[in-house]
């Protein structure tokens, strides 16, 4: 069981940036992969970003690429999405989730993927 705790969501004006972070618990963070997922209201949950386990691979979706980066790091048992240049079509609840992932070096982009998710962190970004 891993337990996933999500932290740093809040308002910030278009144009800003926001950092936020999941914290985890449980089993070893470095045999999971990890990603990172958001749904605005009305909308389909879509990935943001996500990581393998060593933090080697990458993916980050078209929307956010180039404005987002996903890191993690083993020791602290965390990983990370710094958010740059926020839009308000960014505007949305943030979920991270984990996969055991031991033995595979890459990451995973399907929410069907992942064993097990966060509560959620809310970022507003207002015009």
């Amino acid at each position: 069981q891993v337990q996933l705790v999500e932290s740093g969501g809040g308002p910030v004006q278009a144009g800003g940036s926001l950092r936020i972070s999941c914290a985890a618990s449980g089993r070893p963070f470095s045999s999971y992969a990890m990603g990172w997922f958001r749904q605005a209201p009305g909308k389909k949950r879509e990935i943001v970003a996500a990581i393998s386990w060593s933090g080697s691979s990458t993916y980050h979706a078209d929307s956010v690429k180039d404005r987002f980066t996903i890191s993690r790091d083993n020791a602290k048992n965390t990983v990370s999405l710094q958010m740059n240049s926020l839009k308000p079509e960014d505007t949305a609840a943030y979920y991270c989730a984990a996969k055991e992932a031991t033995g595979y070096t890459g990451y995973y982009t399907g929410g069907k993927s992942y064993d097990y998710w966060g509560q959620g962190t809310q970022v507003t970004v207002s015009s």
